[in-house]
């Protein structure tokens, strides 16, 4: 079996989620992804990937919500405008086909990436790190401790 990308899928705070078919995303970097072991509280113990940052422009077909995602917000005003006004993404399964059986849309693997998170206040739903904006009908998206999304993607 040899494993190719399809999908993305984001995982927000709140447990809500987009998935993106790889035809919708244009510039992507995942950088500096690393393999760790863990667990919280009594859970299992479980391989994770946090990551340094992530940029991603996503074009306009993507900006609705998949009928297997759950997301009454993304529905009623489309996932752009979801992801401007809440900086809650969390982390990303990366979701694979079998490039052995490419009539087959059955995702054969994931990979679970995590990002960068420190809450901009209490409630701790906004994570400082994310930084986003729309230009040209495309999202950008960036999850960085250091780089802002103007800094990768200026106008």
């Amino acid at each position: 079996m040899k494993k190719v990308m399809a999908r993305l899928k984001f995982i927000f705070r709140n447990g809500e989620t987009w998935t993106i078919n790889k035809e919708h995303i244009g510039d992507l970097w995942i950088k500096q992804v690393t393999t760790s072991y863990g667990r919280i509280g009594n859970s299992e113990f479980q391989e994770i990937h946090p990551c340094e940052s992530l940029r991603i422009e996503v074009y306009p077909e993507a900006n609705n919500v998949n009928s297997h995602d759950i997301n009454l917000g993304g529905i009623e005003a489309g996932m752009f405008d979801r992801i401007s006004k809440f900086q809650d993404i969390e982390m990303m399964d990366i979701l694979y086909l079998d490039e052995d059986h490419p009539k087959s849309d059955v995702i054969v693997q994931s990979d679970r990436i995590y990002f960068p998170y420190k809450a901009l206040d209490t409630d701790g739903h906004d994570n400082e790190h994310q930084s986003s904006k729309i230009m040209n009908g495309n999202i950008y998206i960036v999850v960085d401790p250091n780089l802002t999304v103007e800094d990768i993607y200026p106008g």
